[in-house]
């Protein structure tokens, strides 16, 4: 009679509560043999002795199990001379069951073949499995009265099969839920750049116009104060629309326009004392293009408006290009362009598909571009 696996459905990816422990026992079914052997063939203390020992061996099974769980079926969670050991305590527990139960003790040898295999590495594990499969044959060969039908190696054989293709179906499933997560933590690290990114760009515009307007009404209180008070307006104005940005852009729903940019920058360039040379119109550029325009013009702006020191302004328009031009004191020395705000707009140019040039421009003073489809 071929014996079946008893520890296939044991290392399954932990049944949760009871249903786990019914997972492991179940296969305690198979000690069935052994038991009937031991009530059939053995008497009074011998037969109390061979239940005990044949009890004994169940609960080693049980609470080896029991352990693994708890490691979470991890090869390397305890000490490999602490496995050894406990795989050596099943194995005397199956050989002293011997002298009551006889041959139909050899079934305990398919228990220690696989759970050896789930608690060592494959070349250990495998080891072990082919010692008790020699061990088996040749014991079923030498020991008077007991035959060698080949069962007892055949459900070895299949145990150890069975147990290394559970082994690396959880091998699979640890990948995969290890991918899962790194998956997660860079969706998780990519809308926290994203949130960065659009916050300072909101900000920084905001901000910066906000700084230039409240400057102005300081130099006019006392000169014109019909004047100085417009502008104040103005920067309680300014400072209500960027906390509703910043909400927008938490709720994620935030988009520029490309029409509302082009009146913000020229209110800012003349709040600045900066003359704007803007287009009056955008109808060449396409929708899906706008955004990113938008983006160009704030980030472009804001720049001129902080670092230039220019006079004058210029934002050139085309289907697939848009420039923004001043006749300030141009790029560093050193040409660098690692500005947080420039770095958040490479990254929505790469993300649409577009090319962003940063250099001189033909007056001498900044040029910053963006051309869709490079």
């Amino acid at each position: 009679m071929t014996r079946t696996l008893p520890a296939t459905m044991a290392a399954e990816d932990r049944p949760p509560g009871r249903w786990g422990w019914l997972a492991v026992g179940v296969w305690l079914f198979y000690l069935v043999q052994p038991l009937t052997e031991i009530w059939q063939t053995q008497h009074g203390i011998t037969r109390v002795l061979g239940l005990l020992n044949l009890l004994a061996f169940g609960l080693a099974y049980i609470s080896f199990f029991g352990v693994l769980r708890w490691q979470e079926f991890r090869q390397n969670a305890s000490p490999l001379w602490q496995r050894l050991g406990y795989l050596a305590f099943m194995l005397g527990l199956a050989l002293l069951l011997t002298m009551t139960a006889g041959q139909t003790a050899l079934t305990c040898m398919v228990y220690i073949a696989a759970t050896a295999l789930l608690t060592l590495d494959i070349r250990a594990g495998v080891l072990i499995v082919l010692l008790l499969l020699g061990g088996v044959e040749l014991a079923m060969r030498v020991v008077p009265g007991w035959s060698d039908d080949g069962s007892y190696g055949f459900a070895i054989f299949l145990a150890g099969i069975a147990v290394l293709a559970m082994r690396r179906a959880m091998q699979r499933s640890s990948e995969l839920t290890r991918a899962r997560q790194d998956m997660a933590e860079l969706a998780v690290q990519e809308e926290r750049n994203r949130f960065a990114r659009d916050l300072h760009d909101i900000l920084g515009h905001s901000l910066t116009v906000i700084t230039v307007k409240a400057e102005l009404a300081g130099r006019l209180i006392q000169v014109n104060p019909e004047k100085a008070a417009a502008e104040v307006a103005d920067v309680e104005s300014l400072a209500r629309a960027a906390l509703g940005d910043v909400r927008a852009a938490v709720a994620g729903y935030r988009e520029l326009s490309l029409a509302g940019e082009l009146v913000s920058a020229r209110t800012a360039l003349q709040a600045a004392e900066i003359k704007p040379d803007l287009p009056t119109t955008m109808d060449e550029v396409p929708e899906e293009n706008r955004e990113l325009f938008a983006w160009v013009i704030r980030e472009g702006v804001t720049n001129v408006i902080r670092h230039s020191g220019a006079k004058r302004c210029t934002i050139k328009l085309a289907a697939r290009q848009i420039e923004v031009l001043d006749d300030g004191k141009g790029p560093t020395p050193n040409g660098s362009t690692s500005g947080h705000g420039l770095m958040g707009l490479r990254e929505r140019a790469d993300q649409a598909g577009a090319g962003l040039q940063v250099g001189q421009s033909p007056d001498g003073g900044f040029r910053l571009a963006v051309k869709v489809g490079t």
